[in-house]
């Protein structure tokens, strides 16, 4: 868990026990009231915990539009500060950060075997000059891409050997779109 995820349950639990105690003083000669307000405040803080876990899973959600015959999708930034998305490859949803210092779609080992790559058959020739050091990658095919129903077909990418927290998107893919915003949090790609 992150320290800011910490900080947050931290705090909503300190906030949740001064609101029982607020409530148990203010109503200990009726029970059944400082039950229900109990009952209701415990259901507040789930709903908000169920939308904080969820809020990864709503900020991908993106828009398409279109202007003059050319779609337009956006992207907001993340809590965590990085563009997310969140594309198809090969019909398995895959995670990406937006990555502009990567030349290629990089896939981490993992994502590369959940879309159906076998890890066992890849040649890992190629290298690539890291944060964390020279890492040897294989050069792989990926038979469909889908963003926000934008189809790409026969798009290359590498698989990262070393350890890595996620996959990557990077300008290979991104260098497809037409064009490349980034204006007020949002990131806009359009073609």
């Amino acid at each position: 868990m992150s320290s800011d995820i910490i900080a947050q349950v931290l705090y909503l639990t300190i906030f949740g026990v001064l609101i029982a105690a607020g409530l148990w003083t203010r109503s200990r000669n009726n029970l059944n009231q400082t039950a229900q307000h109990v009952a209701i405040w415990v259901l507040i803080f789930i709903a908000a915990i169920a939308a904080f876990g969820l809020w990864g899973d709503l900020e991908r959600h993106l828009g398409v539009q279109s202007d003059n015959g050319n779609k337009r999708i956006e992207i907001p930034i993340s809590l965590n500060g990085h563009y997310n998305l969140r594309l198809r490859i090969n019909d398995v949803s895959v995670d990406f950060v937006v990555d502009t210092g990567a030349t290629d779609i990089v896939l981490s080992q993992a994502d590369a075997s959940r879309i159906g790559l076998d890890l066992g058959q890849l040649a890992f020739t190629g290298r690539a000059s890291t944060a964390n050091g020279i890492v040897e990658t294989a050069r792989v095919t990926l038979d469909k891409i889908e963003i926000a129903n934008v189809i790409d077909r026969n798009v290359s990418a590498i698989v990262n050997k070393g350890e890595l927290f996620g996959s990557l998107l990077g300008m290979g893919y991104l260098q497809r779109w037409g064009r490349i915003e980034i204006e007020n949090g949002v990131l806009s790609l359009t073609r």
